[in-house]
Formats: structure tokens, C-alpha cells, sequence
């Protein structure tokens, strides 16, 4: 795998690849990785005939410092990670290589950044989309892959996409979970183990509101029980809604949309967790 710092050079290496016409797979990420970066890779493999991935931590999207400085740094384990699965560029920038200078971009996805996430992280899907068109600007993949669990950032990037017309494929992969739910998360690596356990509440939840949506259970009802259950472990719910899937518009029923989708958002003792579940009627 090779490494690139810079941009300049990864921009002329990327340029002697398209000459020789061949497809580039993206998957941004903030390190820390785990089972559900790696699968995001062979996604990208599958379909590619180069894979590049990023690791940078972007403070523009971080509006809490606290939570910026603690995000986990282990670019060792991660180099490694990547190799093992046939990742064959890596881009690993400064933050004086992203922001030479202090960015004064402010972006406005128009409603969709100021719900769910955006409600309690203000700033955060502003500091998403600089960051991004950053990085695909570039790169300028063929194909770029997300995981699930980020559903609203994928939405918003999507909407980026959309309207700045870049010229390349999102791909969404489902969300990769370990063995009894809890869905991967670089976060994760944070709790301890009462906490690891207490985290588990975030899936079961979800499930539980699946199965009781498809029974036709009001929602409302569905969203008390699951405060009360968060409640009961010490276990900060910050929301959790029931949206469209296309917009993200909030629902109150599912009958409301063709398809929609369940996120959820907890304190889990000092570490913020967030999931989703797809809802098939």
C-alpha cells in the first residue's frame, strides 16, 4: 500500500492512473478503523480497480473539543488493518495540508443538517460537507462508500453530490455489527466494559421498535418505552425518531412513507452513540 501526506503527489499518481483508464473506489474515514471500514474497502475492491482511502480526523466537524481531542488515533494498527485487505493507496494528510488556512466555507443543506444530528452537533454537517468536497475534489473518485450507521451523513453527502455535481457513484454498505448487535463504531474503542454492555441498548432498541411498528404499535407509545428503558441503565437518550428515508423528514407512523428508517442517538457514560434500522413493511 502506498502512502501519500501530500496532495500534490497523490494528485499526480492519481492522474497516471486514470491515463491508464482505471476505476478509483474512495473510502474516507477518521481512522480508529474496525470491521466495518474494512468491508467498506472490499466493497470498493469489488467494483474497482484501485482503492484509495483516507484517514483524517477533520476538526471542522467536531463542535464539541472535548470529543475532538479523545476521538481515538491509532494509525499503526490501521496502516496494517488497510494492507491486510488489499487497500493499495492511502492518504493521510496534516491538518496543515487540508486547512493551510482557516476555512471560511459555511455550508446549509437547507433543513436536513439542522434535524436528528444536526440538532445537537450545530456546525457538524457544515464542517461534513467542507471536508468531503475536500477530499473529492481530490481524489475524484469513480465510486465513493459510506457504512449505514452514518445514514444522515450519508444523506447529507449525497445532497452534496447532488447539487455540486461531482462527478462519481455513493455507495451505502450496511452497517457491520459484532457478534451480539452493537454496531462497530471507532467510538467503541471508549467504553469500558459496564459501559460495552450498557451500549447494547442502542440495538435492542431499534429491534424492539421494528417489530412493534410492524405490529402497527403507535409510535409514540414505542419512543416512551425506549426512553424508559434507556432511563432504567443510566443511559442518556439524546432522540430517537422514526424519518423517511429519502428525505429524512420525521415521522409519526410508517404509513406516512414507502420507506423509512429508525435513528437513535444515547450517552452511553462519557461516549455519544448513534445507530439506525431500515424499516420493511
Amino acid at each position: 500500500m502506498q502512502i501519500f501526506k501530500e496532495i500534490g503527489p497523490l494528485k499526480q499518481f492519481l492522474r497516471q492512473v486514470r491515463i491508464q483508464k482505471q476505476t478509483i473506489g474512495f473510502v474516507p474515514t477518521m481512522g480508529a478503523i474496525h470491521e466495518g471500514h474494512l468491508n467498506l474497502i472490499r466493497a470498493a475492491k469489488a467494483e474497482n480497480q484501485l482503492v484509495i482511502a483516507s484517514i483524517y480526523v477533520n476538526p471542522t466537524q467536531f463542535n464539541n473539543p472535548s470529543d475532538l481531542e479523545k476521538y481515538p488515533r491509532t494509525i499503526e494498527k490501521d496502516i496494517e488493518q488497510f494492507t491486510s485487505v488489499g487497500c493499495d493507496v492511502l492518504f493521510h494528510p496534516t491538518n496543515q495540508e487540508m486547512y493551510p488556512k482557516p476555512s471560511l466555507l459555511k455550508f446549509d443543506f437547507g433543513g436536513i443538517d439542522k434535524i436528528l444530528e444536526g440538532a445537537f452537533r450545530p456546525g457538524h454537517f457544515s464542517g461534513v460537507g467542507l471536508v468531503v468536497s475536500k477530499l473529492f475534489n481530490i481524489v475524484a473518485p469513480d465510486r465513493a462508500y459510506f457504512g449505514q450507521k452514518d445514514f444522515q451523513q450519508f444523506k447529507v453527502i449525497s445532497q452534496l453530490v447532488e447539487e455540486l455535481e461531482f462527478d462519481l457513484q455513493l455507495i451505502c454498505v450496511s452497517t457491520t455489527r459484532e457478534a451480539d448487535g452493537l454496531a462497530m463504531s471507532s467510538r467503541n474503542l471508549r467504553l469500558n466494559t459496564d459501559d460495552r454492555n450498557k451500549a447494547l441498548i442502542l440495538f435492542q432498541s431499534l429491534n424492539y421498535a421494528k417489530e412493534e411498528l410492524l405490529k402497527k404499535t403507535d409510535f409514540k407509545k414505542i419512543r416512551k418505552e425506549v426512553q424508559q428503558r434507556c432511563a432504567a441503565i443510566d443511559v442518556k437518550l439524546e432522540y430517537f425518531e422514526l424519518a423517511d428515508r429519502k428525505n429524512l423528514s420525521v415521522l409519526d407512523s410508517v404509513k406516512e412513507a414507502d420507506q423509512a428508517v429508525l435513528l437513535m442517538a444515547a450517552y452511553v457514560g462519557e461516549v455519544r452513540l448513534i445507530d439506525n434500522m431500515f424499516i420493511e413493511d
